[in-house]
């Protein structure tokens, strides 16, 4: 068995890892490269691989770095399965489409500024048909779920706590006679955020493929964060001036919603100065984004499943306005009053936010506050590594606004979440490959891996290949078994207890609004739900026969 580096072997973008066994080819991830204009050329070159050779794609997310380059895939030749977890797949359908209208309407822009040259035209990386053709192969897997996608191959997914759907991937292949125990980090997130879970820690793997973004950095306390960006907002409006915040469309952006719901309604003291101050969402991926939180609130932790249980929905409140169209937009810098808009994309290279930057990066009344990575070579590097002037539409734009960088909000865990994922393993792993992050970065938590736990890591500098030693002996059943330890079984257990919990609160908070007069759209939506939950009650009621409920039985008996 081999691994082949395809991508995120130089830095962070572009994740792209081959799985080469006797029988099968299985990619992990197949991500855009991002980062100016010298890396995205990388991404119109050949894959590494022949695409129609690859079997299985697994995807860990559903941001572009991960999942960009997969309508590409399929365009030149890839016609096999997409796994990904359910989630992944709703925002995947958002994604790629946009990514797609972005790559045409670049090309199409291109294309006349050459004919005005006498160039040729040029063609886009993909198309929307491209996206859409894409999208037909995904096969939507729950966390948790062991799937095997055929004898050979066995995926688990499991909460990576990035962004909602984020995924840690087990994969157990067999080779002969030897199966291997696989571990894909995918993208880790920050313990103890709004929203989405905790990371999963794995016990055992032979080998592990592991992110390092912030390899060699602490993030400030999420608090303090919070805290500042609220400091930022209240000075600003006092002084006349808007907060433009640049921000990742899927994951930041709602975590951001979240914040400011929390704001606005816990914080009375700032009524008066905020009474009157939207917080304006202007990135259609965003707002769709945003409504595919909602229709998961499955995935999300306890302290989020218990604020939508209470009545109460996090991702809205009174002053959060969604713009529609790009003229709503435009009349965002018309408007001087003071406002907070949060735009796409978060590291300034496309979207809406560069015009919004444009009309308010000159004025000193203004604060610019970023709230996640910011890749080298793009304009938010730049802008956070004090840049007096930049370049926005043909135009030379002087820097006067306030420049903030808030790395508590950062969706990747820092050194310390990194070191305590990996601290989770029972065992030392055969081998463990850091990938995605820059060169300095990966060498820095190489050398804290071997301090803190005597591991080994091997630091990937360059697309490359290696061969795996083969692994040992592994039934079906002992697959199955690593899968469900006694552990999980407990845990298994807790869920049935809460869900019941949940569904009891559900009852009673719903018995009489649905009694009262509500939208018919609002009632075929839970009419659709109810019918979800009716066939969920049969196939678990199904998977418990006769013979399972008599051993049950009989064991109460004998205690």
């Amino acid at each position: 068995m081999k691994i082949k580096f395809c991508g995120a072997s130089i830095g962070v973008t572009g994740s792209c890892h081959l799985i080469t066994t006797d029988k099968h080819k299985i990619l992990l991830d197949c991500g855009q490269f991002q980062g100016g204009k010298s890396m995205e050329v990388m991404n119109s070159e050949p894959f590494l691989f022949e695409p129609s050779e690859i079997e299985y794609v697994i995807l860990s997310h559903a941001h572009i770095d991960h999942c960009g380059r997969i309508p590409l895939l399929v365009k030149r030749g890839f016609s096999g399965n997409i796994y990904c977890t359910d989630a992944t797949a709703d925002l995947l359908d958002v994604m790629l489409k946009d990514s797609a209208y972005i790559h045409e309407k670049d090309a199409e822009w291109q294309s006349k500024k050459n004919a005005r040259t006498g160039k040729p035209p040029v063609e886009p990386l993909y198309t929307v048909k491209d996206a859409e053709n894409a999208l037909k192969l995904v096969k939507p897997v729950l966390y948790d779920q062991l799937v095997e996608l055929n004898p050979e191959v066995s995926i688990v997914f499991n909460d990576a706590g990035h962004i909602l759907g984020s995924a840690i991937t087990e994969l157990w292949i067999t080779e002969g006679e030897n199966t291997s125990k696989i571990v894909f980090s995918g993208d880790l997130g920050v313990t103890d955020r709004p929203i989405l879970r905790d990371p999963v820690k794995i016990k055992k793997a032979d080998y592990v493929i592991m992110e390092s973004t912030y390899g060699n950095r602490m993030h400030p306390a999420n608090s303090t964060s919070i805290d500042e960006l609220i400091k930022i907002t209240v000075d600003t409006v006092k002084r006349g001036g808007s907060v433009i915040i640049p921000s990742f469309a899927v994951g930041r952006t709602q975590e951001l919603i979240y914040q400011f719901n929390i704001f606005y309604e816990q914080h009375p003291e700032y009524q008066k100065i905020l009474e009157n101050v939207n917080v304006y969402i202007d990135s259609p991926m965003a707002t769709t984004a945003t409504e595919v939180f909602k229709k998961n609130a499955q995935v999300f932790d306890e302290e989020t499943r218990n604020y939508i249980l209470s009545g109460d929905n996090p991702l809205d409140f009174k002053n959060l306005k969604f713009t529609r169209n790009t003229a709503d937009s435009q009349m965002l810098n018309n408007d001087k009053s003071p406002k907070i808009i949060i735009s796409a994309s978060g590291m300034c290279e496309a979207g809406r936010i560069r015009h919004h930057l444009k009309h308010n990066l000159w004025d000193s009344r203004n604060s610019i506050v970023f709230v996640g990575y910011q890749a080298e070579g793009t304009l938010g590097r730049m802008l956070v590594q004090g840049a007096k002037e930049v370049r926005l539409f043909g135009e030379t734009i002087m820097v006067g606004a306030r420049i903030y960088n808030l790395e508590g909000f950062s969706g990747h865990a820092d050194q310390k979440g990194l070191l305590d994922w990996i601290g989770g393993f029972k065992v030392e792993p055969k081998r463990i490959f850091l990938v995605h992050g820059e060169l300095q970065s990966k060498m820095d938590f190489a050398k804290e891996i071997e301090q803190q736990f005597g591991y080994h890591p091997l630091v990937i500098t360059e697309n490359s290949e290696f061969e795996l030693e083969t692994g040992k002996l592994l039934s079906r059943e002992d697959v199955i078994m690593d899968a469900m330890d006694e552990e999980s079984v407990n845990e298994l257990k807790e869920k049935i207890s809460d869900i019941k919990l949940e569904l009891d609160s559900i009852l009673a908070s719903t018995q009489g609004v649905i009694e009262n007069r509500i939208s018919a759209e609002k009632l075929q939506q839970i009419n659709n739900i109810v019918l979800e939950l009716e066939k969920a009650s049969a196939n678990l009621g199904s998977s418990i026969t006769a013979e399972d409920r008599d051993d049950t039985s009989l064991s109460r008996k004998e205690q």
